[in-house]
């Protein structure tokens, strides 16, 4: 069982703005199959790190563009169900609209691939409907981009809440075991254990 990373590059558009931007495409599985974490701006990248590999799954953290811009491709590609939230709707059918559709998650549901379980919590404020992916026998929490390395997601924009994300942060991804690995969706990851003391600063400075 092993964790796989791809870096993808494309625009994040929201609220009439664009930013260019670098996304983490997770890949976890075995030899034989592999989910894929957030299949951003270049399903044909995506789907050669896929390789021979059955892709189970397409797991959407949330449903911002630059999260799923690649994911109707990729599951036309490999024919793999499409995993999201549907607190999410609005901002899927920004991308999709109506036609395109995918799989709910919810929270507590676990997704199984290659023997393993990935855990999906509930993790809403940088969008209504953002998961984290909690995959104990690996020691890691997959957060997409509730939680970085240097405090929470962006609340900026529509559909976020700083409240929000805080108690995620707080009562989901804080209280898992302080060595557990975060991998987010954009930069470096971190851990627990490195974030966990900066919980009240991050409040104090309101992001």
């Amino acid at each position: 069982m092993t964790i796989g990373k791809l870096v993808t590059s494309g625009a994040f558009t929201l609220d009439g703005g664009t930013w260019d931007v670098d996304n983490n495409v997770w890949l976890v599985g075995d030899d034989h199959e592999v989910v894929v974490i957030d299949a951003a701006h270049d399903a044909q990248a995506i789907h050669e790190a896929v390789g021979h590999r059955r892709l189970k799954a397409i797991v959407c953290t949330h449903a911002h563009n630059d999260h799923i811009n690649a994911a109707g491709a990729l599951a036309d590609a490999t024919g793999a169900p499409i995993l999201l939230h549907p607190a999410d709707e609005v901002l899927w059918e920004m991308e999709y609209g109506s036609a395109r559709r995918y799989e709910p998650l919810h929270d507590g549901d676990v997704i199984e691939v290659a023997g393993t379980g990935l855990r999906v919590l509930h993790t809403p404020g940088h969008a209504p409907g953002a998961v984290s992916l909690h995959v104990p026998d690996l020691g890691a929490v997959f957060t997409g981009d509730t939680l970085f390395s240097g405090g929470p997601g962006a609340t900026g924009r529509s559909y976020s809440s700083f409240d929000t994300i805080i108690a995620s942060i707080r009562d989901r991804l804080l209280v898992l075991p302080s060595e557990t690995v975060v991998h987010t969706g954009h930069g470096d990851s971190t851990s627990i254990g490195a974030e966990a003391p900066d919980l009240e600063k991050w409040i104090t400075r309101g992001h």
